[in-house]
């Protein structure tokens, strides 16, 4: 006699595992799906080897500074030249830069900019500058007689009236606020950020600006 039945029932996962497979297969999917980063890698072996060298070095009055674990090359940031032509970080490839945003209307931003000055007074050459980008978009009759008052005289007046360098870091989840500084090394990486003042002209900036020009 043929013996006829029910087909054994099937092993069912404990509900446990069947959280974590779910979760695992939503994960992959995510990973197959996001945009790639465009910044990933890029940055070669020396960027990395300079953001190992400063990361030590950003302590005390520069402890604010983030130094990159993983440096990645630069936004494509433009702004004007004093005279209104246009310049962008490119066009300081092979020097080291700190680029800084700031606005008349920031409290802290009138703080930092004088040691501002006197670094690049000090430190400014060949090899480096400070790039002080202000991002008002109104009033821009302000731009002068704050740095006036603030004493500057070293720095270049860099201005971006679009506010679009201010857009894309804040869209890089960089610039919640002003000011906000990157470290930028000789090949375009950005090898640190900063945001908020930073004294600037004190013994602990200076020694990771020096390694920073060095690297």
């Amino acid at each position: 006699m043929t013996m006829t039945g029910h087909p054994p029932p099937r092993r069912l996962l404990p509900p446990a595992l069947g959280v974590v497979a779910a979760v695992a297969a939503i994960a992959v999917l995510y990973a197959t799906l996001k945009p790639p980063d465009k910044r990933a890698g890029g940055c070669p072996a020396a960027s990395q080897a300079l953001s190992a060298k400063l990361a030590p070095l950003a302590k005390g009055d520069a402890g604010a500074v983030a130094i990159a674990a993983a440096p990645r090359p630069a936004l494509a940031l433009s702004f004007e030249r004093p005279d209104g032509g246009k310049a962008s970080l490119a066009d300081f490839r092979g020097r080291a830069v700190l680029l800084n945003l700031w606005a008349t209307w920031c409290v802290p931003c009138r703080a930092e900019m004088p040691a501002l000055d006197r670094l690049q007074a000090e430190t400014g050459d060949n090899g480096f500058e400070v790039v002080a980008v202000n991002v008002d978009t109104a009033r821009l009759e302000r731009r002068g007689s704050f740095l006036d008052g603030a004493g500057v005289k070293a720095l270049t007046r860099y201005a971006d009236p679009s506010g679009d360098a201010f857009e894309a870091l804040r869209k890089d989840g960089k610039a919640l606020g002003l000011p906000v500084s990157l470290l930028i090394d000789r090949d375009g990486c950005e090898i640190g950020v900063a945001e908020g003042a930073v004294k600037w002209d004190s013994a602990d900036a200076t020694a990771l600006i020096g390694a920073l020009k060095g690297g």
